[in-house]
């Protein structure tokens, strides 16, 4: 005979951690990981298909091909980035559609990383370029004799990041004051502060 409030006394406390491993996705093996996000690239090498193969050629070792999440990607030295851009246009990427940066503070031994997403209508393709960029001078190529319209979004980078793109015709901040010192986006940019009152504060008037 039970009271109806079932046997819960006599059996051990279900174990929640053992349940979320059995059930949780394995995407992201702990074994895989390294110590810090963002220590090293994560993607994965790629054999260029024909259409990129074409692109590529002539690079040699300063375009490496790989695969992120299902996109391609070539990591490119950034000394090529100007003449890549215009082999990509002629290959049929016709648009630039934006340009930005990632800034690894004490994560990689170059700290600024360029990224270039790149479309072709065309095709009907995309293409991320990753660029690494040193700490002490993140300076760059502009592509805007490319692209006319990259020259915003070069802007901005330089704004919120402080990487400099020669021979863009106008590098200046788009976004902060002109008056403004330093760049936001920097890990190292202090966070800053604004006092607030609050009613029941008697510095409050």
């Amino acid at each position: 005979m039970t009271d109806g409030k079932g046997d819960r006394g006599d059996t051990a406390p279900a174990d929640i951690s053992s349940a979320a491993a059995l059930h949780a996705p394995q995407r992201h093996p702990v074994p895989n990981l390294y110590p810090l996000p963002g220590a090293a690239p994560t993607g994965s090498p790629k054999q260029p298909d024909e259409f990129m193969a074409a692109l590529l050629e002539g690079f040699g070792d300063d375009a490496v091909m790989e695969d992120s999440h299902g996109q391609d990607v070539v990591r490119l030295d950034s000394g090529r980035w100007l003449e890549f851009a215009q082999a990509a246009k002629q290959a049929g990427f016709d648009m630039c559609a934006d340009i930005t940066a990632v800034d690894w503070f004490r994560h990689r031994r170059e700290r600024f990383e360029l990224v270039a997403n790149l479309l072709s209508t065309k095709h009907r393709r995309r293409l991320r370029v990753l660029i690494p960029l040193p700490a002490d001078e993140p300076i760059i190529e502009s592509v805007v004799s490319v692209w006319p319209g990259a020259g915003y979004a070069e802007r901005e980078t330089y704004d919120m990041y402080g990487v400099v793109f020669e021979d863009n015709p106008d590098m200046t901040r788009i976004l902060m004051p002109d008056d403004w010192e330093g760049h936001p986006l920097r890990k190292d940019f202090s966070v800053g502060a604004v006092p607030v009152q609050f009613k029941g504060n008697p510095k409050a008037t």
